[in-house]
């Protein structure tokens, strides 16, 4: 593409101007440089979209410098180019690292594929990275509390095995992140991880949406659909909200269960799959058995491992964490400078009970990042409904606990923003608090506070 950067590293200045002509006649941006030092230092500054690296130069040639670049920058693509190339000089090159090796003197027909082609090359490579950052962030679980300990313990558990797995807890609190979690971990990470969110699809289309259908089953079907099963083959099917699925669908997933075989809508051709089923709810569902609204026969199909994820409120002290995990996200997708959080500030964050969960805390950070001017988010940077108009903290209500309760967990929480603001320094912390370490031990002791491993 037009308009990238590309820096030539070349002792010999015919060559830097040969290649620099045909390259800004192109419209690539062009900088040159005459060794292997200069090199470094012009990579370090900024990462040119590709390099051209003459191998034979004095003092650092450019197998070195290529070596040394890589360690500095192991995601540049650089083409190796010589006029005494051998087999055994391009597989050296290959193996530390160069993307192709090209001969002088340069052919300008191959020199503009090349570039391409590298160009092209190194635009993917960073796609991936970026897909598999995103992914990782959608598979990551935040928080060290006992209760996310023992949420991780069951992920490794279950995840290498074939065990269907009903995950249970509130709108907001992570089930997805779990499920991908699980397939992450398991021997279909390679595959496909399908979600069908039962309670966003129309009644009448969730079989369509499951199952697929052939061209003229139904109004609107003007040609055969693959539905998810199929599509999700060899991989995890993850269904949320199960419990908003019919009566008479549920009956359809439970023989596709016991079978791994279905039927299109409209088709009569069995299909065989190999699916491993994760399903999701936060509603009650025995209590919807009882209510004649689920089926039993379906939940203990679905419910052979069972995973309950906590409620933020039930796990305050990974809300810091948290904060700054969103943080990172936050500033880094929107191009700002990495912000922090006054410990005052995280007070707020931590006396609120955060009935929408992780997805509430997660839009506030958000909200935070952008909206804050500065790089620190201070108390009156925290809004409605974490910092009631015109009340300090201290002020906060708290949901009818009586005053001891109330105070004591404030207490807690304000040490241990304080705790994670000075890295759990007990010195500076108790310094910052304006008590005796040991009085600040005692705190720490008596309010079950742990530190980080």
């Amino acid at each position: 593409m037009p308009g990238q950067h590309i820096l030539i590293v070349d002792d010999e200045p015919a060559i830097q101007k040969a290649l620099r002509d045909v390259l800004e006649d192109e419209g690539y941006r062009v900088s040159a440089v005459g060794s292997g030092l200069e090199a470094l230092k012009a990579v370090a500054d900024e990462l040119p979209d590709l390099v051209f690296l003459d191998i034979w130069m004095p003092r650092l040639d450019g197998l070195e410098t290529l070596a040394e670049l890589k360690r500095l920058r192991p995601e540049a693509t650089v083409v190796m180019i010589s006029g005494h190339g051998t087999i055994e000089t391009a597989v050296k090159a290959t193996r530390l690292g160069a993307w192709d090796f090209i001969e002088k003197p340069l052919s300008l027909e191959k020199t503009l594929v090349t570039v391409t082609r590298a160009l092209e090359h190194g635009r993917l490579e960073r796609e991936n990275a970026a897909l598999r950052a995103r992914l990782d962030q959608r598979t990551e679980i935040i928080g060290d509390s006992g209760v996310m300990r023992g949420l991780r313990a069951q992920i490794a558990t279950a995840a290498p095995t074939s065990g269907r797995v009903l995950i249970h807890g509130e709108n907001g609190s992570g089930k997805e992140l779990v499920a991908r979690a699980i397939h992450a971990l398991s021997a279909r990470a390679e595959q496909p991880f399908v979600e069908v969110n039962c309670a966003a699809i129309p009644e009448e289309l969730i079989e369509s949406e499951l199952f697929g259908h052939e061209r003229g089953s139904f109004t609107g079907a003007s040609s055969r659909r693959r539905g998810k099963f199929e599509v999700a083959d060899g991989g995890t099917l993850f269904l949320d909200e199960i419990g908003d699925m019919s009566l008479k669908t549920q009956a359809k997933v439970l023989r596709a269960l016991e079978e791994q075989a279905f039927e299109r809508v409209g088709g009569r051709e069995t299909l065989k799959v190999d699916v491993r089923v994760i399903a999701a709810s936060n509603r009650d569902v025995v209590s919807l058995i009882a209510q004649g609204g689920f089926r039993e026969d379906l939940f203990y199909r679905l419910n052979v491992i069972p995973i309950e994820v906590p409620p933020l409120r039930a796990r305050k002290e990974d809300v810091p964490a948290l904060v700054e995990h969103f943080i990172r996200v936050f500033c880094a997708e929107n191009g700002k400078r990495l912000k922090t959080v006054a410990p005052a500030a995280l007070t707020y964050f931590l006396t609120y009970d955060w009935p929408g969960n992780v997805r509430e805390l997660r839009n506030m950070v958000e909200r935070l990042v952008i909206m804050v001017p500065g790089d620190a988010i201070g108390v009156d940077d925290v809004p409605p409904p974490l910092r009631p108009k015109s009340e300090a903290p201290a002020a906060t209500p708290g949901d009818g606990k009586p005053l001891k309760e109330a105070r004591d967990g404030f207490e807690r929480a304000y040490i241990l923003a304080e705790l994670r603001a000075q890295d759990w320094n007990m010195t500076r912390t108790a310094e910052r608090l304006g008590i005796e370490r040991s009085h600040l031990y005692r705190k720490i002791r008596a309010y079950g506070i742990t530190p980080p491993k």
